[in-house]
């Protein structure tokens, strides 16, 4: 594999991992420890072999410096298919830690969530996002304005609560951030809704 090809595999991999949010040459370059020429020659390859390579389902975006990878357009009617008839899936235990964490703690950014699980949680917030049981509420204070999550309407319906005032309190302690204990903080939202969980 030679240089461009393996800067390609290195951005395809970040803008994957990175979903909707995307990524800027900048953060490219300093991801791949690339200067930003490369990385801009490296997109438009990838850009090039994602549009005239037949059997790609994705493409190449860039909008206002941000690169992100989505289906093409072209294949809108296939994915609206999967929009409006989901796979019935159970929410793993990831997910389920997750939301618990945003129902208690919201608006709260996705940093705050890895540091009271201590592992990485873009994929679990990205499943919730997509089941419509979490969303952007805002941006944070502060540099990099990080986005802020919140439970959204059909969590409230996933659950059957009126409102987040109906969600089970939780003994002293447990939700501080400080002393979380996220196995003990899962059990307790778990067992609140063992028998809500519809899925």
């Amino acid at each position: 594999m030679n240089n461009l090809n393996q800067l390609m595999s290195k951005i395809e991999s970040l803008l994957f991992v990175i979903g909707e949010d995307g990524l800027t040459i900048r953060q490219l370059s300093f991801l791949t420890e690339e200067q930003e020429e490369k990385v801009a020659q490296a997109l438009e390859q990838l850009a090039h072999h994602y549009n005239t390579e037949e059997g790609r389902g994705i493409t190449l975006k860039e909008l206002a410096g941000t690169y992100q990878l989505t289906s093409k357009p072209a294949l809108a009617d296939t994915i609206q298919r999967l929009v409006e008839n989901p796979p019935s899936q159970s929410l793993s235990q990831a997910s389920l830690e997750v939301l618990a964490i945003v129902a208690y703690k919201q608006p709260i950014t996705r940093v705050e969530i890895e540091d009271l699980r201590g592992v990485k949680s873009e994929r679990p917030l990205h499943t919730l996002s997509s089941k419509g049981l979490v969303q952007e509420v805002g941006r944070a204070e502060g540099t990099g304005r990080a986005i802020l999550y919140g439970t959204t309407k059909e969590f409230l319906n996933y659950f059957g609560l009126k409102d987040l005032n109906e969600l089970p309190d939780l003994p002293m302690g447990e939700t501080d951030s400080s002393n979380e204990n996220p196995d003990l903080f899962m059990s307790k939202f778990q067992e609140a809704f063992q028998d809500s969980d519809s899925e």
